[in-house]
């Protein structure tokens, strides 16, 4: 009867339905996983631009100077001036298209197959990868002045503040209450089984009239 009681299959449950849960994450859908990373990216692009402007600031530049440089992909040199100006919205909108798209294309790779601190790692790695291979090899030939006049330490920082947003992008996907509703249910103990006080002695019959 021991053996009977301890059910195993009411132990086994929980162990069983976790990599169901699991797998309703990480097969959210392509397109809402580059949706997510695209706002995070967006996120992550206008907390840069805020990190690169007061540094700027603090060292008596404009803080526009990065937006403007960027600005130079579409007028040259003559996007290279002091204060805001009408093509400093060219720059603005190149960097939030870039990491915004960055972002998407992060998120539909990772998706959320990862636990949130490798995510976290693996969107640091991403950024600072993209800040190597563009400002030290792409940004020579196609923003010669970008690459010539931006600011190295700073621009290392911003990349990882941007990373730092990138990672939060499960945070932007749909369904998350449902996931921690299932994630609940789980974790919730199944009741034991009552077969043990159960009384299994026969009645007696009452005795006839």
């Amino acid at each position: 009867m021991d053996d009977i009681t301890e059910s195993p299959v009411v132990e086994a449950a929980p162990n069983s339905l976790s990599p169901a849960v699991l797998e309703v994450r990480t097969r959210a859908g392509g397109l809402a996983c580059a949706l997510a990373g695209l706002q995070a990216g967006m996120l992550g692009a206008l907390a840069m631009l805020v990190w690169l402007g007061i540094d700027s600031s603090l060292g008596r530049r404009s803080f526009w100077s990065e937006e403007n440089l960027f600005a130079s992909l579409f007028y040259g040199g003559d996007a290279v001036r002091a204060g805001f100006g009408v093509k400093t919205l060219a720059g603005v909108a190149l960097y939030l298209i870039m990491y915004s798209l960055l972002g998407a294309i992060f998120a539909f790779a990772v998706r959320s197959r990862f636990r949130p601190m490798r995510n976290v790692l693996l969107a640091l790695a991403f950024a600072l990868g993209w800040y190597y291979l563009s400002f030290h090899l792409l940004w020579k030939t196609a923003m010669p002045l970008v690459y010539l006049l931006y600011a190295d330490r700073p621009m290392v920082a911003a990349h990882l503040i941007y990373g730092a947003c990138l990672a939060a992008f499960p945070a932007y996907l749909p369904g998350r209450e449902t996931n921690h509703r299932l994630d609940a249910i789980v974790a919730e103990p199944a009741p034991p089984l009552e077969t043990a006080d159960r009384d299994e002695t026969p009645r007696e019959l009452p005795p006839p009239e």
